[in-house]
């Protein structure tokens, strides 16, 4: 299916980076082709384990039955011991995401991946990017962090942060069924464990989406936990690269069906979506921000 964004959207899309007024926000699709996706690493598992439930591509559900034959931090690193040693991105590519991201005038970047590829394509840019996780965990909320000085977010200095964790904190890690429901309730209960900097880019900022299909549990929860932010950014569009759901059983009837939803949906939160790959959106991106800046 053709992409849905018109020229006016890209145009408003441009603006906002020209001004450092937009916030990518990353999801599993953006690590598609390097990192295993979250459906291989749940059979994986599945498989393992000897799951009970049949056959199950759901990795938060899988992981929730890791963590109760084992215990939650066993099952987490699990998941790291699959995604680690992995070669990162080839970021001399002209569409890898990451790159093409980290080439923009941009101070803060926005993540629900484990994975550090944000970090390594800013420094690839000659960047000095700063790590920050989302404190949602009672160990971590008692950690200082670069948010409690007076440091600003700035192009040379961009800060990744990270909301549902890293590989290098295993508690960090939002994994499981019930790490995704202590995580949003954590965050509703506290909006303090957000650093105002992260805050302030949800009502001040474009928001662009990358790699997620609304089935998943980490767009879910992420969609849940910015709604009331989105709600008072009205000024504001957003952009969402999402992905259609795939495989054998899901026929073209199907995917049309869910477009529509998709679109409604969205539609109404001022979010406009680009239906593909985020290898085909980065590779306009470029080619658009480059059109605009040598022009």
């Amino acid at each position: 299916m053709p992409n849905t964004l018109e020229d006016r959207d890209w145009e408003v899309l441009l603006d906002a980076i020209s001004n450092e007024e937009c916030t990518p926000f990353l999801g599993a699709g953006a690590c598609f082709g390097v990192l295993p996706n979250g459906t291989d690493l749940a059979r994986e598992l599945a498989e393992e384990y000897d799951y009970p439930l049949g056959k199950d591509d759901d990795l938060a559900r899988v992981a929730q039955f890791v963590a109760v034959e084992y215990n939650g931090i066993y099952a987490k690193r699990q998941i790291i011991k699959r995604l680690k040693n992995v070669a990162p991105p080839n970021f001399d590519e002209p569409d890898e995401p990451h790159s093409v991201l980290a080439a923009l005038p941009l101070p803060i970047y926005l993540t629900t991946n484990y994975d550090d590829f944000m970090i390594q394509a800013l420094r690839y840019r000659k960047k000095n990017p700063k790590r920050k996780l989302c404190r949602w965990y009672r160990r971590m909320k008692r950690e200082k962090s670069v948010f409690d000085s007076d440091f600003k977010p700035n192009i040379a200095e961009p800060v990744v942060f990270h909301l549902h964790g890293n590989t290098e904190e295993v508690d960090s890690m939002v994994v499981t069924e019930d790490d995704y429901l202590d995580f949003l309730i954590s965050i509703s209960e506290d909006q303090d464990l957000l650093p105002p900097s992260i805050r302030e880019v949800f009502v001040s900022t474009s928001l662009l989406f990358m790699g997620y299909r609304l089935a998943d549990w980490d767009f879910r929860v992420l969609f849940r936990s910015l709604i009331s932010y989105l709600r008072r950014s009205n000024a504001r569009s957003h952009v969402s690269v999402q992905l259609l759901p795939t495989g054998a059983t899901v026929s073209e009837e199907e995917k049309k069906r869910a477009r529509r939803f998709f679109n409604h949906y969205f539609g109404s939160q001022n979010i406009h979506v680009y239906w593909g790959e985020c290898r085909e959106f980065a590779a306009e991106l470029r080619t658009r921000w480059e059109a605009l800046n040598n022009g």
